[in-house]
Order: structure tokens, then C-alpha cells, then sequence
């Protein structure tokens, strides 16, 4: 009897513990939220996107100080450069400058921002004169070197000025070694997608247009 009923209560303690098991699962997959941009997403972001794209105060091309929250009032893609570059980032931000031009032709309404790393040479005048050679519409940043610091930081960019301690350092000439991505920001959702130099204007312009297309279910569901 002693050996019957430890067994029967060995039964009941595995159902139990099935069907809490059970419960788990339907939890953790029947609960949990759906990958609104699975469909879209090419790049997958180590740590999530909410690793990447964090708060910054920056400047302007007006000379006026703003933050992460003013300047993302809609979607937008990021680019971290300088004015001074002489092929990595012209060639970057007119690749942009395509990609953002087809899709506000397709009535889209996001954003492009460029953040200028070199602080010395990248002042409000130099950012716009740059921007504006490719649309007027870019969004210009710029700002002290521990402003930038800080941005680039959040956005996980990588970027070095030289020192004047640095062999044949030149003040009136030098380059800026930097990380060359692009990044698209969805406000609420952060970093959502990362492009690289190899990416074409046709393809980031497919690629945002899926993520907008997400966003536009998301809202009218």
C-alpha cells in the first residue's frame, strides 16, 4: 500500500509539473509579442536594437542645441561622418541621398541625418554647406567633442580624430578613421536595420519601404 501510493503520488507530481510546463510554454510563445519587421530584417543586431541608437544633445546647421527626441519625430536614416572626408563619406551620403530621394518620391515621410564626429572642423556652417550638396532636406549634426563622444557611443560608432601628439599629424589636413554605416530608426523601435557600403540606393530604398510598410500595419491594426 506504502509502495501504491507513493507511486500514485509520484503521477500526480509529474501531471502537475506537465502542465505547469505546458502553461510555461504557452506563456512564453503564445504571449509573447510578434517580430513586427521579421520579414524586412536582413541585419541581425547583437543585443537587440535597443543597444544601438541612444539619447544625444547635439547641434544643429542652425547653431541651436537639440536632442535625440526633437530631431527623431519620424523615421529616419543615420549617417556617421565628417565634412572633410574625402571619398568613404561623400560617397556614402550621395548613395543616401538617392535612396532617401525615392522614397519621398513614393510619398514616404522619414528623415536623413548626418552626424559630423570631427567637432574641430564639422562646425553648423561646414555641416549644412556639406548636407546641402546633396539635398537640402538632410538633417545636419554636429557639437562639442563630448557631445559627439556621447553619441557615438549610444549608436555603437566607431571613430578616431587624430592627436597633435600623433606622428606627422597635420592640423590643417587630416583624415578621421570611422565606422561607415547606416542606420535606420524607427521611433519607439530603435535601430531596426544596418546598412553597409555595399548596400545600393535601390536596395535600401526596398528594404526601409518594408519596414514602413510594418509600421503602417502596426498602426492600422
Amino acid at each position: 500500500m506504502k509502495r501504491r501510493s507513493f507511486l500514485l503520488t509520484l503521477s500526480a507530481a509529474a501531471l502537475a509539473s506537465g502542465a505547469a510546463g505546458a502553461g510555461f510554454w504557452w506563456w512564453t510563445t503564445r504571449r509573447r509579442p510578434a517580430d513586427l519587421f521579421a520579414r524586412c530584417r536582413k541585419t541581425r543586431i547583437a543585443g537587440g536594437s535597443s543597444a544601438i541608437g541612444g539619447a544625444f544633445t547635439l547641434v544643429d546647421e542652425d547653431g541651436s542645441t537639440v536632442t535625440d527626441k526633437e530631431v527623431f519625430d519620424r523615421p529616419a536614416l543615420v549617417y556617421f561622418g565628417y565634412t572633410s572626408c574625402p571619398d568613404v563619406c561623400p560617397t556614402d551620403m550621395q548613395r543616401n541621398a538617392v535612396a532617401y530621394r525615392l522614397l519621398r518620391d513614393q510619398g514616404h515621410d522619414l528623415k536623413l541625418v548626418m552626424v559630423g564626429v570631427d567637432s574641430k572642423r564639422d562646425t553648423p556652417e561646414r555641416m549644412k554647406d556639406f548636407t546641402d550638396s546633396f539635398d537640402p532636406e538632410i538633417v545636419g549634426l554636429s557639437g562639442s567633442p563630448d557631445q559627439i563622444r556621447q553619441a557615438a557611443r549610444n549608436w555603437k560608432v566607431y571613430y578616431r580624430v587624430p592627436e597633435p601628439t600623433d606622428p606627422d599629424y597635420d592640423p590643417d589636413y587630416y583624415l578621421v578613421d570611422h565606422s561607415a554605416f547606416t542606420y535606420f530608426y524607427i521611433p519607439g523601435h530603435g535601430v531596426v536595420e544596418i546598412f553597409g557600403r555595399e548596400d545600393s540606393p535601390e536596395d535600401i530604398a526596398a528594404r526601409v519601404r518594408c519596414y514602413l510598410s510594418a509600421l503602417g500595419r502596426e498602426g492600422s491594426g
